[in-house]
């Protein structure tokens, strides 16, 4: 069994990057960039050789970025990450002991070290992950066996995230799809890294955008349920996000987004 991280990063250097990222086996790295080209190099850490492939696109979008990693991965687990992902030493064998220990699972979701401002979810039993419970966890925490996920042809959604029409939420649209198609998914309370605190490409705040995108995200993850979930959301949020759009304001807003993708 490998692990192969799937790394979607804009304009890095492919040399330098995996050392940074702490990546000890093999990775696979699509550049988003100006040019296209492909290179590979091999590192070696403890005694095992991994290889790490990169391919560089002119065209940017997370999901466009993710798909194309999906088509080219070769790896027993994919383990996706960004560039701010730091794996701590032995990352690898943390993974492949949850996976034996648990072959009951298609799908992992792993705790990352992140700063409190992007604290989403922290793991701290096993548990099963449905479809109600699905929208906390990042990209960045996801690890699936390969011969699991391929033949489902789920693929992110080229809606959602940094680089497409509405910002975020590409996560969590992934998650479901697999999850209506039958893949086992369990959160972990197993570490295996870090996420290194940058500027955001996408949140500009608590804005009107910020909340017209999340109506629309809500309509593709909630469907007739969407209206009821963007009270709820905002029932439990409101004394975070709505400091500057209060939050019967907030709430229009998300129902003017449910609006805009409805029959999509």
């Amino acid at each position: 069994m490998r692990v192969e991280v799937l790394a979607s990063v804009v304009n890095q250097d492919p040399a330098e990057l995996p050392k940074r990222m702490g990546i000890e086996g093999d990775a696979l790295i699509i550049n988003q960039t100006d040019h296209f080209g492909y290179e590979e190099h091999t590192i070696e850490t403890g005694g095992r050789t991994g290889t790490i492939r990169c391919f560089s696109f002119a065209e940017r979008g997370v999901g466009l970025s993710r798909n194309a990693a999906l088509m080219r991965a070769r790896g027993d687990i994919l383990l996706f990450s960004d560039e701010d992902i730091v794996y701590d030493s032995g990352y690898e064998e943390k993974v492949l002991a949850a996976f034996a220990k648990h072959p009951e699972a298609d799908f992992l979701l792993f705790n990352m070290r992140v700063g409190q401002a992007r604290a989403t979810y922290h793991t701290e039993r096993f548990h099963r992950v449905r479809i109600w419970n699905a929208g906390r966890y990042p990209t960045y925490s996801f690890a699936v066996r390969r011969d699991k996920l391929i033949p489902s042809n789920v693929t992110f959604s080229l809606l959602f995230g940094g680089g497409a029409a509405y910002s975020a939420g590409e996560d969590s649209l992934f998650l479901k799809d697999c999850l209506k198609y039958g893949l086992k998914v369990y959160a972990i309370d197993v570490e295996i890294g870090e996420e290194k605190e940058r500027p955001s490409t996408w949140f500009q705040g608590y804005t009107e955008k910020f909340f017209f995108d999340r109506g629309a995200l809500y309509h593709f993850l909630y469907r007739g349920l969407a209206g009821v979930m963007a009270f709820r959301f905002l029932l439990a949020h409101h004394k975070t996000m709505c400091g500057e759009i209060p939050p019967a304001k907030a709430l229009g807003i998300m129902r003017k987004g449910i609006r805009s993708v409805k029959g999509l």
